[in-house]
């Protein structure tokens, strides 16, 4: 299983790398937001974030993979729980909350 997540994760941290600022409207949250409350927002810095989370997910997979392939396939598991960790550390019920970090001052 952690091998099947290996390519959408490197895909959707490309998809972020290149098209930058314009992939935010694809963020569950962020494209609920009205054009005046979204430019209040450094879209550069999120899209670069959800990058950078994507190609540490994706690399956290792969090396799950190769562990479960070299060891044993039990390596998947706590692969999957440093994954869950990871996503919900960054994770937020409130979309404002979620953003926060990101706010021009």
């Amino acid at each position: 299983m952690c091998g099947v997540l290996v390519l959408p994760f490197a895909i959707v941290g490309l998809l972020f790398g290149i098209f930058k600022e314009k992939a935010t409207k694809f963020l569950a949250g962020f494209n609920s937001f009205s054009e005046s409350e979204q430019a209040l927002y450094d879209r550069a810095a999120i899209s670069r974030d959800i990058r950078n989370q994507c190609y540490i997910w994706s690399a956290l997979m792969l090396v799950g993979t190769i562990l479960s392939y070299a060891i044993t396939t039990y390596m998947a598991i706590p692969t999957f729980i440093i994954w869950f960790i990871l996503f919900f550390k960054d994770t937020h019920i409130d979309v404002h909350k979620a953003f926060d970090k990101y706010l021009i001052k």
